[in-house]
């Protein structure tokens, strides 16, 4: 699930990496088109300024990003079971990104209650998800991308695979994956994503996997080759992915923050398992969420 929104995070590299010339601009009309039917403005509960990602690059601000991965069906709202936050920072070409486990126990903003983290988007969508996550990580959050779960597989697909390098071998469902360097389509992708059971690192190995798959997503989306599979990703895309970023500030991201991908860390939330009421939770202390919040606040260099 969580691959998905990482996707979208790879289209958004292509989508500034048109060509020039008649196929370029079909291309860039096309995916205005596209991306004018993705948006979906949210309001911050923290009414912060949006930040500036155009100009000279000694203007650029940091920006934080949460990637949702949501599974809904008919008649059902839904859980946001992946949620990646990722910060980008112009300056030193650098990007963060880090899983919050979907069992996460916080305060849901505007429920008024201690849950799990992914109750949220069951409760009130992507608003109460923003809420949510930028009262348990105390930065503000400037764009999501919610992807539906669906789309995932015809998103790898339509980028021709992705590659990973995977720790160790596991068979997930009816699909096996050896060590080592392995490219996947959608299906395998999807699979690889979700396999939990057999990692004796539970949820935080396949937080592990997701990560991979977004990087792969990303890096892939800003080849130049992808630029001829672009037809067939903005159809997928434009179903499939929310987002409150406009086709500008895309435009103005790629162009000016598209350097951040070489430089990426990824680090874990550390926490331990609780039952409490019947219920299983990820318990995340203080100290440990204030250590991440003051990691983040310095990348978004914010005070």
């Amino acid at each position: 699930m969580i691959k998905k929104i990482l996707l979208i995070l790879g289209s958004l590299v292509g989508i500034g990496i048109l060509a020039l010339g008649g196929y370029g601009y079909y291309l860039y009309d096309s995916a205005k088109d596209t991306v004018n039917e993705m948006h979906e403005p949210i309001e911050s509960s923290r009414q912060t300024p949006p930040p500036k990602v155009d100009g000279n690059k000694d203007e650029l601000e940091p920006i934080s990003i949460l990637l949702m991965g949501v599974d809904e069906r008919k008649n059902d709202q839904g859980r946001s079971d992946t949620m990646v936050i990722m910060t980008l920072n112009p300056q030193d070409n650098s990007m963060y990104m880090f899983s919050i486990p979907r069992d996460t126990r916080t305060e849901i903003v505007g429920r008024g209650t201690i849950e799990k983290i992914n109750h949220a988007y069951a409760y009130g969508g992507t608003q109460m998800t923003i809420d949510t996550v930028e009262n348990f990580l105390d930065i503000p959050i400037n764009y999501y991308f919610k992807v539906n779960m669906e789309s995932f597989k015809d998103i790898v697909n339509t980028m021709g695979g992705v590659s990973v390098n995977n720790s160790f071998g596991f068979s997930a469902g009816r699909y096996s994956f050896s060590e080592g360097n392995i490219h996947l389509n959608g299906d395998e992708a999807l699979a690889y994503a979700r396999m939990r059971k057999k990692d004796p690192r539970g949820d935080l190995g396949r937080n592990d996997r997701q990560r991979q798959i977004i990087t792969a997503v990303i890096n892939e989306g800003a080849q130049v080759s992808t630029i001829t599979k672009f037809d067939d990703i903005l159809n997928v895309l434009g179903k499939n992915i929310k987002t409150n970023m406009t086709f500008d500030e895309m435009k103005e991201v790629q162009k000016n923050y598209k350097d951040v991908r070489h430089n990426i860390e990824t680090f874990e939330v550390k926490g331990h398992g609780q039952t409490i009421d019947k219920l299983w939770y990820y318990i995340v202390s203080d100290e440990e969420r204030n250590q991440i919040t003051n990691k983040l606040k310095s990348h978004l260099e914010l005070s």
